[in-house]
C-alpha cells in the first residue's frame, strides 16, 4: 500500500473518530436524548416523544427534570428506568395543595401550564406533613417519606409532580427526589408546540 493511499484512508478515518469522540463527550457531560415513557406529563409531553436532557442546567421550581426512578420509587414498574417530572419544591420549601391549587411557602403557584381538569381531578388536598403521616391516601406500601417528619423539602432534595396529576406516580407517593439522582433538565426546541410549558415555566412560577 502506497503512502498516498494510507494518507487518503486516514484523511476520512480521523474526522470520523474525532466526531464520535465529541459525540460521546457531549452525551457524557452535556446533554443526552431521552424518550418519554407514559402519560404522566400530558398534555405537555406525550408518550414516545423525544426530548433533550441538559446535564449542567440549573434546576429551578417549575423545571422539568429526568431522574433515576429505580433509586427513588420502590414501586417502579418492570422495564421502567427514568421518570420525567416537574419540580414543585426545592430545598427548604413548604408545600400544600388545596382544591387543585398549590402553595409553596404560602404563595400560590401559577399552573397555567396544565388544564383546570388536571389540577382539580388529580392534585387533591395534602401537605408535606400529611403525606408523611402514614395516613395519606397517596402513600401506600414502601415509600421514602419519613413518618411525621417531612415538613419541608430537605437539603439536597426536590419535590416533583407530573403535569397529568391523576396519572402520575410522583413525590406524593414515593417522597423526595435526591439531587444526586437527577440526570438533568429537559428542554425542547423553540418551535415545539408546548415549548413554553416545558422551557419557561420557572420564569413565572408564582401567581402575581
Amino acid at each position: 500500500m502506497t503512502m498516498e493511499r494510507i494518507k487518503s484512508i486516514f484523511s476520512w478515518i480521523i474526522p470520523i473518530a474525532v466526531g464520535l469522540l465529541l459525540a460521546l463527550l457531549i452525551q457524557a457531560f452535556l446533554l443526552v436524548p431521552v424518550t418519554v415513557n407514559g402519560d404522566s406529563m400530558l398534555n405537555n409531553l406525550k408518550n414516545g416523544e423525544r426530548i433533550w436532557v441538559f446535564k449542567t442546567e440549573k434546576v429551578h421550581r417549575g423545571s422539568v427534570i429526568v431522574f433515576d426512578a429505580k433509586k427513588e420509587d420502590p414501586g417502579i414498574q418492570a422495564g421502567e428506568k427514568d421518570y420525567v417530572k416537574r419540580v414543585i419544591g426545592v430545598p427548604g420549601d413548604k408545600i400544600e395543595a388545596k382544591n387543585g391549587d398549590i402553595y409553596v411557602n404560602g404563595k400560590e403557584i401559577s399552573q397555567k401550564y396544565i388544564s383546570s381538569y388536571n389540577r382539580t381531578t388529580g392534585t387533591s388536598n395534602w401537605t408535606l406533613k400529611t403525606l408523611s403521616s402514614g395516613n395519606s391516601p397517596f402513600v401506600s406500601g414502601k415509600s421514602h417519606w419519613i413518618d411525621g417528619k417531612a415538613i419541608t423539602v430537605p437539603t439536597g432534595n426536590y419535590f416533583v409532580l407530573g403535569d397529568n396529576r391523576s396519572k402520575s406516580e410522583d413525590s406524593r407517593y414515593f417522597g423526595f427526589v435526591k439531587k444526586i439522582h437527577v440526570l438533568g433538565v429537559v428542554k425542547v426546541f423553540p418551535w415545539a408546540s408546548r415549548h413554553q410549558e416545558i422551557n419557561d415555566v420557572w420564569k413565572n412560577f408564582f401567581v402575581k
